[in-house]
């Protein structure tokens, strides 16, 4: 069984970091896209950044400028660093995966098959 849990979130105020980390068990292939998706209050969730076990290639990176993904395949963890967080960046961020995909940049929006439970981000003024 696929499990995915995710931790590194907490309160901020604007302007700070976090780092969270997604450690995925049961796998049942090393070759497979995760990332990080994020739902605030009152809004649909929302694709933030994936990436290719097998060849660390970047999917929908959104918020690029501020959220880096990475992955450490020794360790089936993953992880999102957030810098310069905004008040808007308060949301449930959650980690996902796929396995055998070929359109890693369309599913990455949103359409994973295997999910976490989140993490509570939120940023202060």
């Amino acid at each position: 069984e696929v499990q995915l849990q995710a931790s590194g979130g907490g309160l901020v105020q604007t302007g700070g970091t976090l780092r969270l980390s997604c450690v995925a068990s049961g796998l049942p292939s090393d070759d497979y896209t995760i990332g990080w998706f994020r739902q605030a209050p009152g809004k649909e969730r929302e694709g933030v950044s994936c990436i290719s076990s097998s060849d660390g290639t970047l999917y929908y990176t959104t918020l690029k400028d501020r959220f880096t993904i990475s992955i450490d395949n020794a360790k089936n963890t993953v992880y999102l660093q957030m810098n310069s967080l905004k008040l808007e960046d308060t949301a449930v961020y959650y980690c996902a995966a796929a396995f055998g995909i070929t359109n890693s940049e369309i599913r990455c929006r949103g359409d994973m098959d295997y999910w976490g439970k989140g993490t509570q981000v939120t940023v202060s003024s």
